[in-house]
């Protein structure tokens, strides 16, 4: 052992001098490599620009700066600070609408011009809240025989679900062969999630407890996408909820749990919480960004088939035990709505207080939060007459190639214009229904022709455009095929008035 230099250890000096302790000299040099002053960030930004590092690496420096400007504001300043650029864009919009009309008002007062941005505000705000539904069934104008649904992403096997961006510019959708798709709405240009090695796989959580057949361990059956578009959830038939960056395309996580397969999924809107639901029976709920789990609910007696959330911490459930749950998470206690003599197959949320289900009997039903049988029931919603007629928009017969009847009648899917008062239902009878919700009734409005089993839906936030997930088979077997359907992600004008 080498001692320093001058005999033994000092004991003398100053206690607890730090002169030369090597942690406090690195910290020093820390804080001068990183404390410079204007003229220095200057002559570097100039001596980049006579080397000719410009463009892309300039516009990365300037969000670094951007980053360093507001890294010491508190939560509290940052929502200001969006507030105040929020209400700066809005003037913005209400003076272009202002200077495009020709009429002789222009000289409005100001106190009656922040009234009206005021008004915009407080009617958006109550739209996204749900406390005020938008009318948008009324204005839906009947289809022209030039409006139908065209496949915009082709799939090897049958569709089970399909997810919407919040700004309505991309969509997502899963499939039985185990590919997940994102693809571009306008355009329709696809780009495939690659599922990484076991290695990472187990980094990221997984454990590995395949299914007796290996090679269906990759099938996904369930999707949902954060409301901020960060996150991408998926789930199947390996009994794990994966987590993937929707902007690299990556893996990040994988959250074991459920002891069976995985069945369907939903963000509560505007979080980063996860709700997911299983055969096993039990609905988890997850927090996404903290990678952890948060807590569980129990109730339903047989497999749970789909689920649905809003913004305040309840989900709504559907199964096969004929009921329809709403947990409560943080009282961990739930409501039971028993279906009159039919299974569920589907279920969303209209508003906090109204849900919207399809049984496999063809029927739709309205609930009410505080009654605990349907308020309305649209029966034969999706009624398939035996021999393979079914009874087309104009009352005509038409002969369709179905291998089981009742299987085609079966509401595999509900969806619901968030906010509004348009929905629509889907089954393997050849159409999809478009339905407004009334306080208490259903109105059907007009069916749109498609071929195949209609697994999955989502409306384009606007209410301009439906998105449906079909295949040949069924979502969850292969009770039914329908060989005529071609496998993908359709796409259907919407036009309003």
């Amino acid at each position: 052992m080498k001692y320093p230099k001058g005999g033994g250890f000092k004991r003398g000096g100053k206690k607890g001098s730090n002169d030369s302790d090597p942690f406090f000299e690195q910290e020093t040099k820390k804080r001068r490599k990183v404390s410079y002053d204007d003229e220095d960030i200057e002559s570097i930004d100039s001596d980049a620009e006579e080397n000719g590092f410009n463009g892309e690496d300039r516009k990365e420096a300037d969000v670094a700066e951007e980053e360093d400007e507001f890294a010491d504001e508190t939560a509290g300043e940052k929502r200001k600070r969006l507030a105040e650029a929020y209400l700066l864009r809005t003037r913005e919009a209400q003076r272009k609408q202002r200077e495009e009309r020709d009429d002789d008002e222009d000289d409005e007062d100001d106190e009656d011009y922040d009234g009206d941005i005021v008004k915009t505000l407080m009617k958006k705000q109550q739209e996204d809240s749900g406390r005020v539904r938008r009318a948008i069934a009324s204005s839906v104008q009947e289809p022209l025989s030039s409006d139908e649904f065209s496949i915009i992403v082709k799939h090897r096997k049958s569709v089970v679900s399909v997810a919407l961006s919040d700004d309505d510019t991309r969509g997502f959708s899963a499939s039985k062969d185990g590919t997940i798709v994102h693809w571009d709405v306008s355009s329709g240009k696809t780009d495939k999630y690659k599922w990484p090695s076991d290695e990472v796989l187990k980094s990221h959580g997984m454990k590995v407890r395949e299914p007796r057949s290996k090679k269906h361990s990759r099938e996904s059956l369930a999707l949902a996408v954060s409301s901020d578009g960060r996150y991408l959830a998926t789930g199947g038939v390996d009994r794990h909820v994966h987590i993937w960056d929707v902007r690299t395309r990556e893996h990040v996580q994988a959250f074991p749990g459920h002891r069976n397969t995985v069945s369907c999924l939903c963000f509560r809107h505007g979080t980063a919480e996860l709700y997911s639901g299983s055969f096993d029976r039990s609905v988890k709920a997850w927090n996404v960004e903290d990678k952890a789990f948060v807590q569980d609910s129990f109730g339903h007696q047989d497999e749970i088939l789909a689920i649905d959330a809003l913004r305040k911490e309840r989900a709504l459930t559907v199964g096969r035990d004929r009921t329809m749950l709403l947990h409560k998470m943080p009282e961990a206690s739930r409501t039971i709505y028993r279906a009159p003599a039919s299974s569920l197959e589907s279920c969303c949320f209209i508003s906090d207080t109204e849900y919207l289900s399809g049984s496999d009997n063809g029927t739709v039903a309205l609930w009410g939060m505080l009654k605990k049988k349907p308020v309305f029931l649209l029966k034969n919603a999706h009624s398939v007459i035996a021999d393979g007629i079914a009874t087309n928009e104009n009352g005509d017969h038409d002969n369709v190639e179905y291998n089981n009847s009742s299987t085609s009648s079966w509401v595999s899917s509900v969806a619901v214009c968030r906010g509004s008062d348009l929905a629509a239902s889907g089954a393997g009878n050849g159409f999809v229904h478009l339905m407004a919700v009334e306080p208490s009734a259903i109105r059907p409005l007009f069916k749109l022709p498609l071929t195949g089993f209609v697994n999955s839906m989502a409306f384009a936030k606007s209410g301009k455009f439906l998105v449906a997930g079909v295949g040949q088979e069924t979502r969850f077997g292969r009770w039914g095929c329908i060989k005529s359907a071609q496998n993908g992600v359709a796409i259907h004008p919407l036009r309003l008035s």
